[in-house]
């Protein structure tokens, strides 16, 4: 099927769509029912939704070599959309790192990755969308046309103002191979005076730096992660089998991977996640098949306690404290990221942690719901994990405190996880006078839930 037939396939079934949004009864929210689980939200939902159906919206309808750009349908997962673009050595211009994150997620969502300090989030590589809206249209959204406004407010929506259903997206040459190099600290401040100066200069000696991100292994061990394309390597590692990516960063001060396998390094063992499972017990890991050793499928592991409860009953059981799920990705400045990586260790205790340094790409642009100051310098903190509850306390206890310090450093945290904010405060935070503009505008008779009904009521 050529360009011109799949752009007519996929003019088919917008039409379906729409005329399945329109025929839904108006009692209660409506939700995409997608054909198979790419969600990565760690939000629980409660309530009756109305399920619309949104099969056939994933594939890469075009990849233009000439203009680095690719025209894809927002369901299709970063695993396809880059399995369609390296072959002509190309790639998004951000990677986020687990494979079944879909385009459409991460630019409604957010998202993130070692290029974000060059090419900031993925959502500023978009060049234009259709969108279907909350009362029934489909609008193609680009930055300078008439729906800029739904353009510059979808990022961090979550769904809630419509659904992407297709995007062009920039795209960038790369090279077979990447080169690692991992730059061992003893404190979080000399780290991020090496962040703020290779996101600067955009090199480490002699060599162009592409990729940057780090890990935290404790107040007195971390590491900065440096990445440059290469054209050759004189060995490559593999993490997809025996071996565990993230313990390579202690034990090699530099590696040279496949671009394939570096995009994909983290997902494998979902970071350090798929220790929770045993996954990274050696004898347990030589027979768990390859093919289960992936994000996805961990995820289904978590739903699965989330639905059956066995592990909190088992710890119940044998005596053990209660734990509360702290499961969140927040953005501060380099300047205070010592100061919340030392608030989270003595909160929570919880080891290790990602680094992933950013800037906004173009600091003329303003994302409505999730505005960062162009002229800083961010890193992003990822932590995923549990931490004790002291007694009579229930859940809320460590993320609210979270939510608290961060906006107190002046940061911003995203919203795939749970949320615990005062209604006030969530919408100060995420823009709240402009979404009620793009809610009017797109979503009237309020088809969709709103933002905070979502993120922080679960419905």
């Amino acid at each position: 099927m050529d360009h011109a037939e799949r752009l007519a396939a996929y003019h088919e079934r917008v039409e379906a769509l729409q005329a399945a949004l329109v025929s839904l009864p108006t009692d209660a929210p409506v939700r995409l029912q997608k054909q198979r689980r790419t969600s990565n939200l760690f939000r629980p939902r409660d309530g009756a939704h109305r399920a619309l159906a949104a099969d056939g919206f994933s594939g890469v309808l075009h990849v233009d070599t000439a203009n680095h750009t690719a025209d894809v349908l927002a369901m299709t997962t970063y695993e396809d959309l880059v399995a369609a673009t390296l072959p002509y050595g190309l790639i998004p211009l951000v990677v986020p790192q687990l494979k079944t994150i879909t385009i459409g997620g991460a630019v409604t969502g957010l998202g993130i990755e070692s290029s974000s300090f060059r090419n900031g989030l993925p959502h500023e590589s978009v060049l234009e969308m259709d969108v279907l809206t909350g009362d029934g249209r489909v609008v193609t959204a680009t930055p300078d046309n008439e729906h800029r406004d739904l353009f510059y407010g979808f990022p961090n929506s979550y769904g809630t103002l419509g659904y992407a259903l297709r995007l062009t997206i920039e795209l960038e040459q790369v090279t077979p191979y990447v080169h690692l190099r991992h730059l061992r600290f003893d404190t979080v401040e000399e780290c991020a005076a090496t962040i703020r100066m290779v996101c600067r200069d955009r090199q480490w000696g002699t060599e162009a730096v592409d990729f940057v991100d780090g890990t935290w292994f404790s107040p007195t061990e971390c590491y900065l992660t440096l990445g440059s394309y290469a054209g050759s390597a004189p060995y490559t590692s593999s993490y997809t089998g025996q071996q565990v990516y993230y313990r390579s960063i202690q034990q090699r001060d530099e590696d040279w991977l496949t671009i394939h396998d570096y995009l994909w390094r983290w997902d494998t063992d979902w970071f350090w996640c798929s220790r929770a499972f045993g996954a990274q017990n050696p004898r347990l890991r030589r027979v768990w098949p390859s093919r289960w050793r992936r994000s996805d499928v961990y995820w289904k592991i978590i739903a699965l306690e989330d639905r059956y409860h066995l592990k909190s009953r088992l710890d119940a059981r044998n005596g053990k404290p209660a734990e509360e799920r702290v499961i969140q990705d927040v953005e501060v400045s380099v300047d205070r990221l010592a100061d919340f990586v030392d608030f989270l260790d003595a909160r929570t205790g919880i080891e290790p942690v990602w680094f992933c340094p950013l800037r906004q790409r173009d600091p003329a642009a303003r994302w409505d719901l999730y505005a960062l100051d162009p002229s800083t310098l961010y890193v992003n903190v990822g932590f995923w994990s549990t931490a004790p509850l002291p007694s009579g306390e229930q859940d809320g206890y460590h993320n609210r405190a979270i939510e608290q310090k961060v906006a107190e450093l002046g940061g911003r945290k995203s919203l795939y996880s749970t949320a615990f904010y005062p209604e006030d405060e969530f919408w100060a935070t995420y823009g709240g006078e402009t979404y009620a503009l793009l809610k009017k505008t797109y979503d009237p008779n309020r088809r969709l839930l709103d933002l905070y009904a979502k993120a922080v009521q679960r419905r």
